[in-house]
């Protein structure tokens, strides 16, 4: 047995409770995955149990800003005008919504009220128990404001150990006494080296986006939306590995009926270079804004589930010529 070759098996897959320690990121609690199986990320339970480092392989695929991942007695979402959400944006992960999403609307912040707000964590760990073994987290987030709306989101995020794919599993709830206005995006944020010259995104064995041009001239890219698919939606971004090895692909995979509309969105500038994937669940309007959400009723739950999966190599990254 596997247990008979090492003095624990937290020696091979783990995940472990930190608490960041410096900068504007100090006091931040964190859970470090580690699956064995080369996939490695960071949960930040003070910043919506939202995804900040990840890595594949030993190689670092999620995009960081100089903002970095602020404490969230740090962040102002109405600074600037409501968009005090991109003095916070960083990492793999940041969820936006409960009640709204991009633009702000009425005296509400770009992307609602939920971004960096702190969960309530209510387990972590590694289940040996399970075929195969698995690591896993789970903690809830209320955004709540009286006479107005209280959304419960429930979470869930779980990989294999020794596997090549992590879930992320989400449960919205009303708690309020009246209806309420729902909207999510998830914002997936891939940085060099997960994207390159030559990255492209496909979806339904057609190219959507690309090949890039990293970096490029000019200003960020306009949000572009576009039907998520039918039935069990599958968006892969693929990035060439050079010296023979197989290309980078991380493939998302979602339920379209929950998350209709897929929104690719990017900055390729010298010193940005982020491209985000942003199933979501509504489309863009023409001045940035959100188009309507759903209607949650008191009691009424909405459940969500990304799968993202890893394979091939990502580009060599040449240290030696930064």
């Amino acid at each position: 047995m596997l247990a008979d070759l090492v003095g624990t098996l937290r020696q091979l897959a783990s995940v472990r409770s930190v608490t960041l320690a410096d900068g504007v990121e100090a006091g931040v609690r964190a859970l470090l995955f580690s699956t064995g199986g080369g996939l490695d990320f960071t949960v930040l339970a003070d910043r919506s149990l939202d995804i900040g480092l990840l890595s594949w392989r030993g190689v670092p695929l999620a995009w960081q800003s100089a903002a970095g991942f602020r404490h969230p007695g740090l962040h102002e979402p109405q600074a600037n005008g409501g968009t005090g959400f991109n003095g916070s944006f960083s990492g793999f992960l940041m969820t936006c919504g409960l009640e709204a999403i991009r633009r702000p609307q009425g005296d509400g912040p770009m992307h609602g009220g939920l971004p960096v707000t702190p969960a309530r964590l209510t387990a972590h760990g590694e289940d040996w128990a399970h075929d195969p073994p698995l690591l896993f987290c789970e903690g809830e987030v209320v955004q709540g404001r009286y006479g107005a709306e209280v959304l419960r989101l429930s979470r869930r995020i779980e990989a294999e150990a020794g596997g090549d794919r992590l879930s992320i599993l989400d449960v919205v709830e009303n708690c309020g006494p009246t209806a309420a206005e729902h909207q999510i995006l998830y914002h997936f944020n891939l940085g060099y080296p997960a994207i390159a010259t030559g990255t492209t995104v496909i979806s339904a064995g057609r190219r959507v986006l690309g090949p890039l041009e990293l970096p490029a001239a000019g200003g960020p890219e306009v949000a572009r939306c576009h039907p998520a698919g039918e039935g069990a939606a599958g968006w892969t971004v693929v990035t060439p590995a050079g010296d023979g090895e197989e290309p980078l692909r991380i493939a998302f995979a979602f339920d379209a009926m929950t998350l209709p509309v897929m929104q690719l969105w990017g900055d390729f500038r010298a010193r940005c270079g982020v491209l985000s994937v942003e199933p979501c669940t509504s489309e863009r309007t023409a001045g940035g804004g959100s188009g309507p959400g759903r209607l949650l009723q008191p009691g009424e739950r909405q459940s969500y589930r990304i799968d993202i999966s890893f394979s091939g190599s990502a580009p060599r990254i040449p240290f030696h010529s930064r």
